[in-house]
């Protein structure tokens, strides 16, 4: 599903809702961005003001918040994945490490092997999400960091997503933050649809659930976006 940065967050933050208040049950989902977008960390409140009037394919580049923390995420070339999953015991980084695994292990089943980030404080004094890992992330075994996440807690139901990055344009990420970002070859060949289908079904195997294809209706998408509109007023 393609959609505007705007629209992907409110679902997202909107599926969390539905599963705190009982009436929606956990999910997984994927999703692009359209146009492209930056997204912001809920924390992060300052951002080059070039970045306003950057533009690209000719359109111009959206700039959102996500509900969730973290640095900022360039959405060109990614496919994003969201978890909503019931309430979890346990310290932050041991849910990040259990919601990871079905990632790791999917891609694994294509050949590539992922690890989790380590601390890294120069991770907090950039703008960039993609500048270091963190316990959070998963990186190649080249250093590579090819997926970051962020969580957001309600009630104990916890969503987290994050941005896997595929084929990002290096004279765009370099627009953006300074640096060209080259992803290993391997990447290239790895089509968005079929990652889909071999992480849902590692998803399957490693937190021994069954999943319903639903995808939302334009009345749910419509819910989702009054929703957060309603509540970035308040």
């Amino acid at each position: 599903m393609a959609a505007s940065g705007f629209n992907q967050m409110a679902i997202d933050e909107w599926l969390l809702e539905q599963h705190r208040l009982g009436v929606g049950l956990p999910c997984l989902r994927f999703y692009s961005w359209q146009p492209v977008a930056i997204s912001l960390g809920y924390h992060q409140h300052r951002y080059p003001h070039s970045w306003d009037s950057l533009r690209w394919d000719g359109q111009d580049i959206d700039i959102v918040r996500r509900p969730s923390g973290g640095r900022a995420v360039l959405h060109q070339g990614d496919l994003t994945y969201a978890l909503v999953s019931s309430p979890l015991s346990g310290r932050r980084r041991e849910t990040y490490k259990y919601l990871c695994e079905f990632l790791i292990e999917g891609w694994r089943d294509l050949g590539i092997h992922l690890s989790l980030g380590g601390e890294n404080r120069r991770y907090h004094r950039s703008v960039n999400c993609f500048s270091a890992s963190t316990a959070a992330d998963l990186v190649m075994e080249d250093g590579y960091k090819l997926i970051g996440s962020a969580q957001l807690y309600r009630d104990g139901c916890v969503l987290q997503h994050g941005s896997m990055r595929l084929c990002p344009e290096p004279d765009l990420v370099k627009a953006v933050f300074g640096d060209s970002i080259y992803p290993p070859s391997a990447l290239k060949k790895i089509k968005p649809a079929d990652l889909v289908m071999v992480l849902i079904a590692a998803a399957k195997r490693v937190f021994e659930i069954e999943f319903e294809l639903q995808p939302l209706s334009p009345q749910e998408i419509s819910q989702a976006c009054s929703w957060s509109m309603a509540r970035s007023k308040v």
